[in-house]
């Protein structure tokens, strides 16, 4: 079992900047692929971007230039740095991690409020 706790959400100012922090802990080691998604009330989860435990990222396009995802494998961390934040960027960031023994994990989440 795999256990995700997400952290770094917050209120801020249109144009401001936040850092998500994602920690893993049970299981960390067997955890290959890390995700952030992002969940708007009344929309589907989206995918926000992903990392392998060999640093390789995939991000969807229309993330790919203010967000950046990394990740700590020394301390089960990953992380999302969210910059030129607008208002639609609100939501809860969800972490999601692969096992390599096919288990799938959630975090509860962060929330997100870009608002003046």
């Amino acid at each position: 079992q795999v256990q995700l706790v997400e952290s770094g959400g917050g209120l801020v100012q249109p144009g401001g900047s936040l850092r998500l922090a994602c920690e893993a802990s049970g299981d960390s080691f067997s955890i290959n692929k890390m995700a952030w998604y992002r969940q708007v009330p009344g929309k589907q989860r989206e995918l926000v971007a992903t990392i392998t435990a060999g640093g390789r990222t995939n991000y969807v396009d229309s993330f790919k230039d203010r967000f950046t995802i990394s990740r700590d494998n020394a301390k089960n961390t990953v992380f999302l740095q969210l910059n030129s934040l607008k208002p639609e960027d609100t939501g809860v960031y969800v972490c999601r991690a692969d096992s390599v023994m096919g288990g799938l994990y959630w975090g509860q989440g962060t929330q997100v409020t870009v608002s003046s």
